[in-house]
């Protein structure tokens, strides 16, 4: 099976589209994963950009995300609101759309509504829209995903498992039987260490942080390892530490505690020897 790595422009927003895809191909990335920002002159620099890559390499990764901005409004207007953006996003042809999807205090049955509606956009559209494992939505916790896939057995997912360690204040020691029902569902791997308190550690380099790294190392592998029996050719991985002050960072300065775009890169490298 091939694996695909993608840049996240998360950490990248005050790049021109020039020079962000400039810096993605010098990496050796195989593609991009973007939130789109809401600058039509970012967007048309960067499509532009993609089309003159895809011309070199038309297997270039474009995925796109969709995130409904929280408001105060009701399961409808959400669902409308929904619609409206992934539809925009959709008509980018990208490789496929990874959804911040729902609300964790939204009912079982409003959740329900929001993933059965992107479904039928997925149908109407074309384009394989994924859902990510994610604090704030509807994925936010290992356990509680389980009854959504007795409704959406076809439903799959952006497997971002730092979520559910922050979560359950946990490395999930005793959600194992849990993971191995969830890890089947996993078409895109989100590449970050998490540990019990947090999302992302503060230097994944830094050696008090190894065995929070081989257990996740431990957890991708059996999503591939999955995936080669499902008979998968190609899984794509996005390396995602992000930029603070999701990354911790010092008190009154704000430093960083260490370089996102070079984690990243790392990241990439280090996958690229140790994964199957």
């Amino acid at each position: 099976m091939q694996i695909k790595y993608c840049c996240t422009f998360w950490g990248c927003e005050n790049e021109s589209a020039h020079n962000f895809f400039n810096k993605v191909i010098t990496a050796g990335y195989d593609g991009i994963e973007i939130n789109l920002p809401s600058n039509n002159i970012f967007i048309k620099g960067l499509i532009n950009k993609l089309d003159i890559e895809r011309t070199r390499d038309e297997k270039f990764i474009f995925i796109l995300q969709h995130l409904t901005e929280p408001e105060a409004d009701n399961i409808a207007v959400y669902i409308r609101r929904m619609e409206k953006n992934i539809q925009n996003l959709a008509a980018y042809n990208p490789s496929f759309i990874n959804s911040l999807t729902g609300k964790d205090y939204y009912t079982f049955d409003e959740n329900c509504r929001v993933i059965e509606a992107v479904l039928n956009l997925s149908i109407k559209t074309g384009i394989k829209i994924m859902h990510e494992t994610h604090r704030g939505r509807f994925s936010f916790h290992a356990a509680s995903l389980i009854k959504y896939w007795e409704k959406f057995p076809e439903m799959e997912l952006v497997g971002d498992f730092s979520h559910f360690c922050t979560v359950s204040e946990s490395m999930l020691q005793n959600q194992e039987h849990i993971l191995n029902k969830i890890i089947p569902h996993v078409s895109h791997i989100h590449a970050r260490v998490g540990f019990e308190q947090g999302p992302q550690v503060n230097d994944p380099e830094a050696p008090e942080w190894l065995n929070h790294s081989e257990i996740f190392l431990i957890w991708w592998n059996k999503i591939l390892q999955d995936k080669i029996l499902q008979g998968y050719k190609k899984f794509t991985i996005t390396p995602e530490y992000g930029p603070a002050p999701y990354m911790p960072s010092l008190p009154i300065n704000k430093k960083p505690l260490s370089n996102q775009w070079n984690n990243n890169l790392k990241m990439m490298v280090d996958l690229k020897k140790l994964i199957i």
